[in-house]
């Protein structure tokens, strides 16, 4: 195509296809590098600078499916660099709260005490952390900064193992119950969290309760006190609000030319994922469509074998990204990702407030 037959503000195909796409051929893929520099297309008189209003008019985002723990949606119109950001905010910058100390007072389990530590340290704790405080090691634990479980179990049956599960964690809503220590500041609190407003509606304990800490013998007990406090998992990854948070760029699988009859069934028989279908055509006649395209993990086994490559094209849209958030439970997910997207205004208000 020449350039005077172009449209005014379009680019020829093979570079619109190199600007929006990644091609996946069998051996490695192409185009993978975004086009940022604001002149690039200037001689087909195509501005590729970046304005705000653009971004506005062309971003969305549209959720597929969505449940208690789990959200998957789509960002469209973004560039790799910020649904990275997100992901890794979420990973290491949205707060929960997570045990941070461990006071022990007995333990004659076999599980050492730093382990058993350890553990209470990765339950999740269903506590919304928006309405509590940071916590430092010269605070003093209040209402507003800390909560307080126990956990006292004794195992008096014979002949069988007690599964001490994370359900036994007892919330302590007026703070410690242990005595007064210069050295590790125990304290009751002020007022009781139940009677604060943000707390009534339900009781603070683990997101899981069946979750095993310690299996004890006859004779063997464990108490002790763990206190809570707020966090985030670039301390530490018990306070990672995520169990997993991904995204990878929408699939898109193209058909280069009809694919009938017997190839048809080939195509169909060698996806593993099932992305395509047989349509039928009429009598005795038929042919492959891609019916799942979503589907496709890029395993490239449609375009491996003698000729595949010419018959089938696997692409990425650059801008098209699908994300997936599991939460730990301290938040549901969908929250988890409009916090994320908080931390980040923050963060360009911040350098925003440096330069000038």
């Amino acid at each position: 195509m020449e350039m005077d037959d172009l449209p005014k503000g379009e680019l020829p195909p093979h570079l619109e296809l190199q600007r929006t796409r990644v091609v996946c051929a069998a051996d490695a893929p192409s185009y993978t590098e975004s086009v940022q520099y604001s002149g690039a297309y200037m001689a087909y008189d195509v501005d590729n600078s970046l304005r705000m209003e653009d971004f506005r008019k062309n971003f969305r985002v549209e959720i597929k499916s969505l449940n208690e723990d789990d959200i998957e949606f789509d960002l469209i119109g973004i560039d790799a660099a910020l649904a990275n950001a997100f992901r890794r905010i979420l990973i290491a910058e949205v707060p929960t709260v997570a045990i941070e100390k461990v006071y022990i007072a007995n333990n004659t389990s076999v599980i050492q005490d730093e382990v058993l530590a350890h553990r209470l340290g990765l339950v999740p704790i269903k506590a919304d952390p928006r309405l509590f405080d940071y916590k430092t090691d010269e605070e003093i634990a209040n209402e507003k900064n800390t909560i307080v479980f126990k956990l006292d179990v004794e195992c008096t049956r014979m002949g069988e193992r007690v599964k001490n599960a994370s359900d036994q964690l007892k919330w302590l809503p007026a703070g410690s119950e242990m005595p007064p220590d210069s050295k590790t500041k125990f304290t009751s609190f002020g007022c009781s969290q139940d009677s604060l407003p943000a707390f009534t509606s339900e009781a603070i304990a683990s997101r899981y309760p069946d979750i095993v800490l310690a299996k004890l013998r006859p004779g063997q007990a464990i108490e002790l006190e763990a206190h809570a406090v707020k966090g985030i998992g670039k301390t530490h990854a018990k306070w990672s609000p995520v169990a997993t948070a991904k995204y990878r760029m929408l699939p898109e699988v193209v058909l280069l030319e009809d694919i009938e009859g017997d190839l048809a069934d080939e195509l169909v028989r060698t996806c593993p994922v099932n992305v395509f279908d047989i349509e039928d055509m009429g009598p005795g006649e038929r042919r492959a469509t891609v019916a799942r395209p979503r589907d496709c993990t890029l395993c490239r086994e449609c375009v491996r074998g003698d000729g595949w490559d010419k018959r089938v094209q696997l692409r990425r849209v650059k801008e098209h990204f699908i994300f997936s958030i599991e939460s730990t439970g301290a938040l549901p997910p969908e929250v988890l990702f409009t916090e994320s997207i908080k931390i980040l205004t923050e963060k360009c208000q911040r350098i925003l407030t440096e330069l000038l």
